[in-house]
């Protein structure tokens, strides 16, 4: 592999980091629980009943993830997700999404388990929320309440999918994690199940965030094999992204508009285009999901500082940025003490 980061897109707005990426998509984590205890992500031999959450004087208030929120726009951000934990377990969000649909021109999202999303799509809707992203990963029940590992059935979040779609949160995304021995069967029935629906089926190979879910290599089901498994009985064209360093690798099903994604970042690491950053519930800046550390923007806020002093530290953290963990991926990187996805948002 070469030394030098893959050629990034060119600068548009904003603030650049050492590698000429500029900061285009925020991510939010509001709450570090989940009432889920998947098994790549919060599995329960770590994040088990004595576990230790944050405390809620620790969780960024809303009126502090707003303040920030516009600190970032103003350095170029178009999107803003919504993530956790689960961030629907966080109470009275829909008022944080009123607070952040009110400034202008912002891309507003969410990632949710989908557990509660039937009763609250509707509240998530009318407060200003655009669309959302659903977790799910595998149509047979039994293999996906073995995945979540609480015995949550497919059924109460296919009917939170729906009451999305019918409020009008679109479009929606379904977001799949493949691993092999466990849901490569799987992928087939999820994309014809969300083919006949019309949404989007996002498959993501399974990564090595954190140190909980014992990643293996041999457990990642590659892009290019998720993709031959799909275009095998329903072919599928290319699609070109819809903006600068997109994540996922589009496909739609052949004369149709609905559209599949692959999101491969073990096996063809998108570094060069990547303009994603997290804030974590506790309020740390992240400038990449395999981050070892983060700027702690709460102590900032909670000393006073100014819009101007919170611009000057964030702009001054990403212009030192050279993050491009998924591009020098190896043996010795996989021991890194990187924060868990649960924490960092995903």
């Amino acid at each position: 592999m070469s030394g030098a980061i893959s050629k990034a897109p060119k600068n548009t707005a904003g603030v650049t980091d050492k590698f000429g990426r500029h900061i285009r998509d925020l991510r939010i984590s509001v709450a570090d629980r989940c009432n889920f205890r998947c098994i790549y992500c919060m599995p329960k031999e770590i994040f088990g009943s004595d576990y230790q959450f944050l405390d809620r004087k620790e969780l960024l208030t809303f009126e502090e993830i707003e303040r920030l929120a516009k600190v970032f726009v103003n350095l170029g951000v178009k999107k803003i997700r919504l993530t956790g934990g689960e961030p629907l377990v966080r109470r009275n969000l829909e008022r944080l999404v009123e607070k952040l649909a009110q400034i202008e021109g912002l891309d507003l999202t969410l990632t949710t388990n989908g557990s509660q999303l039937a009763r609250k799509a509707e509240a998530l809707k009318e407060a200003g929320l655009d669309r959302v992203t659903v977790s799910l990963d595998s149509m047979d029940n039994e293999v996906f309440k073995s995945m979540n590992d609480v015995g949550f059935p497919v059924e109460k979040v296919l009917a939170g999918i729906d009451e999305a779609d019918r409020v009008g949160l679109n479009p929606i995304k379904i977001n799949m994690v493949v691993k092999r021995g466990v849901n490569e069967q799987s992928i087939l029935p999820m994309a014809r199940y969300f083919k006949e629906k019309g949404h989007i089926l996002r498959c993501i190979e399974y990564m090595d965030v954190g140190h909980s879910n014992g990643w293996k290599l041999e457990e990642v089901v590659s892009a290019d094999e998720i993709v031959e498994t799909i275009n095998a009985e329903m072919p599928l064209e290319p699609m070109p992204p819809n903006y600068p360093g997109e994540v996922a690798n589009r496909w739609k099903y052949k004369g149709e508009d609905t559209e599949v994604g692959v999101i491969a970042s073990v096996t063809k690491p998108f570094c060069g285009g990547c303009t994603r950053a997290r804030i974590s519930a506790e309020g740390k800046l992240f400038t990449c999901l395999f981050a070892t550390k983060g700027q702690d923007l709460r102590q900032l806020l909670r000393e006073g500082a100014t819009d101007d002093e919170l611009t000057q530290a964030v702009s001054g953290n990403w212009r030192q940025r050279d993050d491009r963990y998924s591009e020098i991926r190896s043996s010795e990187t996989k021991d890194l003490p990187k924060v868990e996805m649960s924490y960092i948002g995903g």
